[in-house]
């Protein structure tokens, strides 16, 4: 007696079954005919593509990482000029966090930091704009377009703290 298959069909017609299908869909090659070439052609044609795919995408998330570095810098500059007591003060310390937070050359080239210190006093405003261009080095082979990323950040006085001289 033939053992029942866990679905219910006896083995023997499942081996059958399986057999027809495996035969029907399986093609056998004479010997000494080798698909290899065609296997060695497929993979000449995909490779520069995925190439050229992975350097897409490294480009992109450098121009997110630049976009971010930007942005991140021109809060903290803002923040660390509304914390000084004058415009010379808070113009310095702009720039000097700015540009230690833009060093990593990979994702920002050319940095610049500009501050606006028009209405600095208690309870004014602080502008900082700092941009930079995303570096295209090791990208070559697709020729990306230069990008530069810009970004304003604003930072309020304290209101109730005293003016500097």
């Amino acid at each position: 007696m033939t053992r029942p298959h866990p679905i219910g069909a006896p083995r023997v017609l499942v081996n059958f079954l399986c057999a027809g299908v495996r035969k029907k869909f399986t093609r056998t090659l004479p010997f000494g005919s080798d698909r290899g070439s065609s296997d060695a052609l497929g993979a000449a044609l995909i490779a520069p593509a995925a190439i050229a795919l992975a350097l897409v995408i490294l480009f992109l998330g450098r121009s997110v990482d630049g976009r971010a570095t930007v942005q991140s810098a021109a809060e903290s500059a803002a923040q660390a000029a509304a914390q000084e007591r004058s415009p010379a003060a808070a113009i310095a310390a702009a720039e000097q966090v700015g540009a230690a937070m833009l060093v990593d050359a990979t994702s920002c080239s050319e940095p610049s930091v500009v501050v606006d210190t028009s209405a600095f006093g208690p309870g004014g405003t602080v502008a900082v704009t700092v941009a930079c261009t995303v570096s295209a080095a090791g990208l070559e082979l697709i020729d990306p377009p230069a990008q530069t990323s810009t970004a304003t950040a604003f930072a309020t006085i304290d209101p109730y703290r005293s003016a500097g001289d």
